[in-house]
C-alpha cells in the first residue's frame, strides 16, 4: 500500500463518513457538519465506499494545473518584457505583449512573474524602499506645520482643527492652536503667535494643502 496525501478537510470528511457508514450519524446531520447538500454527501459517500480514503483525495492534487504555462514560454515572455518593456508596469506590459507580439497573458500572472524576476516591485515593497527625510540638525532650522481635524472635545463642543507647529530637529511643539477650520487665515493667526514667541525660523515645511496655494490670474499656474 502506498501513501495517500490528505488535507485536513479530507480527514474530517473521512471521519464523518465512517460514522455514517457505521450508523452512528444520519446522512442529514453529516451533510450539515460537512457543509454539503444531501446530493453532494451521497456522491462523496459513494466514492468513499468504492475507493476508501484515496477516493476522497482531490483528483487534481499533485498535478500541474491545465492552464499552467510552460517554463520555457515563461522565460521567453519575461525576456521580451526585460528587453522592450522593462520600465512598464504589469498592466501596460501585458497590453503591449498582446498588441505587438500577439501574446495573451493576464496582467495578474505577468505581475507575479515580474515581481519574482525583479522586474517590478509591489506597492508595499516600494513603500518600504522609500527613504525617510532626514531631520534637520539645528533647533529653529525647519518648522513643520500641519492641521488635524477631529472631535477634540468629544460631545462637549463641535469638531475643530488643531494647528501644530513642530521643530523638526527636536520634535518640540512650538505652537498649538484650535481653530474652526484649516484655512489660510487660521494659519496666519497661528504663524503670528509663533513669530511673536519664537522669532523667525530658517524655513517652514507643510504638505501640499490647497490653503498654501494661490492661482495667479495672469498665467493660471499655482504659486507656492
Amino acid at each position: 500500500m502506498g501513501w495517500v496525501m490528505m488535507s485536513e478537510r479530507d480527514l474530517k470528511r473521512m471521519s464523518v463518513l465512517k460514522d455514517v457508514q457505521a450508523g452512528r450519524l444520519r446522512a442529514t446531520d453529516a451533510a450539515v457538519l460537512l457543509d454539503l447538500s444531501r446530493r453532494q454527501l451521497h456522491r462523496l459517500l459513494a466514492r468513499f465506499r468504492v475507493g476508501g480514503a484515496p477516493g476522497l483525495a482531490h483528483k487534481a492534487r499533485g498535478r500541474n494545473p491545465n492552464n499552467m504555462i510552460d517554463p520555457a514560454r515563461r522565460s521567453e515572455i519575461l525576456e521580451l518584457v526585460r528587453a522592450q518593456f522593462a520600465d512598464f508596469g504589469p498592466s501596460f506590459a501585458a497590453e503591449k505583449l498582446a498588441e505587438l507580439h500577439g501574446i495573451a497573458i493576464s496582467r495578474e500572472t505577468l505581475r507575479k512573474w515580474m515581481i519574482a524576476d525583479g522586474l517590478w516591485a509591489s506597492r508595499k515593497y516600494r513603500r518600504q524602499l522609500h527613504q525617510p527625510r532626514l531631520r534637520r540638525e539645528a533647533f529653529g532650522e525647519l518648522i513643520q506645520i500641519d492641521g488635524s481635524e477631529h472631535r477634540w472635545f468629544e460631545d462637549r463642543g463641535p469638531a475643530c482643527t488643531l494647528l501644530v507647529f513642530i521643530d523638526d530637529a527636536t520634535g518640540k511643539l512650538m505652537q498649538m492652536r484650535f481653530v474652526a477650520s484649516e484655512t489660510t487665515f487660521s494659519y496666519f493667526e497661528a504663524l503670528e503667535g509663533y513669530l511673536k514667541e519664537h522669532g523667525l525660523p530658517v524655513c517652514f515645511y507643510s504638505d501640499k494643502h490647497s490653503v498654501f496655494a494661490s492661482i495667479a490670474p495672469a498665467s493660471g499656474t499655482a504659486m507656492r
